[in-house]
């Protein structure tokens, strides 16, 4: 009776978690230990990204205000604005690089810039589509980079709980083989051995869960914003189009 008790008295002083790891094996421990830095990781990149996501919503929404309050599309690239931290920024950038480039045989701004480009013939439709690809290749850049780093969340999401669940295997393995060689089976006996190979699948899931949580948030996050650049994208190209993009009327015959 008293050895039946000695478990449940342990288990009531010091609590269930603290309990389990006190008779946690070496396998049970080190798998712990793995979760515990992937945790760590994924807490990490949780807190990084939602970083990274507020000052772009801010920045985005600073340059956008100047961006669509002004009719000249290539006025804040002659200003050397700089705008750190938002995505839609590096599109603009790569684009207004692009098009100086087509239009002035080079994309560096210097005092004779704004001269040469009132001066400067318009491009043509094939000019303006290298243009376009310029800027495409910059969502495409910006996407990788906003989208980097999630592969760590995603791994503790899918990887945690199998992890988890194998050191709770292993343990409860343990625990039946150490009742063979015994001879006998009790709640004494065993119940350390199964408190502890639990243990491994709690930690899973306690690492799983958050990482869940803010995996689905960032990426639905990330995707809206990536499409913010497609549209962006977009609406460049046409005002490029609209200002320096000289079309020949095709429809008239010699």
């Amino acid at each position: 009776m008293a050895a039946t008790l000695f478990p449940i008295t342990s288990l009531a002083s010091g609590g269930g978690l603290i309990f389990a790891l006190e008779n946690s094996t070496l396998p049970g421990k080190i798998i712990i230990f793995l979760l515990f830095a992937a945790s760590v990781f994924s807490w990490t990149v949780m807190a990084t990204k939602f970083r990274v996501l507020r000052v772009a919503r801010k920045q985005r929404r600073h340059f956008l205000d100047l961006f669509r309050s002004d009719r000249q599309p290539l006025h804040l690239y002659t200003q050397r604005a700089r705008y750190d931290g938002a995505p839609v920024f590096s599109v603009y950038k790569a684009g207004c690089r692009e098009l100086t480039f087509q239009l002035l045989g080079s994309a560096e701004v210097d005092e004779t810039f704004r001269g040469r480009l009132d001066t400067a013939p318009k491009i043509s439709p094939a000019q303006m589509r290298v243009v376009v690809t310029a800027m495409e290749r910059a969502v495409g850049e910006t996407a990788l980079r906003l989208e980097s780093q999630m592969i760590v969340l995603s791994t503790a999401v899918s990887g945690a709980p199998f992890l988890g669940l194998l050191g709770t295997v292993w343990g409860v393995m343990d625990t039946f083989s150490d009742v063979a060689a015994a001879g006998s089976a009790n709640l004494a006996a065993m119940a350390p051995g199964v408190s502890a190979a639990l243990i491994t699948t709690v930690t899973g899931l306690l690492v799983a869960i958050p990482a869940m949580f803010g995996y689905n948030f960032l990426i639905t996050t990330l995707r809206a914003m990536i499409v913010e650049l497609d549209n962006f994208a977009a609406e460049l190209a046409s005002e490029f189009e609209h200002k320096f993009v000289e079309h020949t009327d095709r429809s008239r015959r010699p």
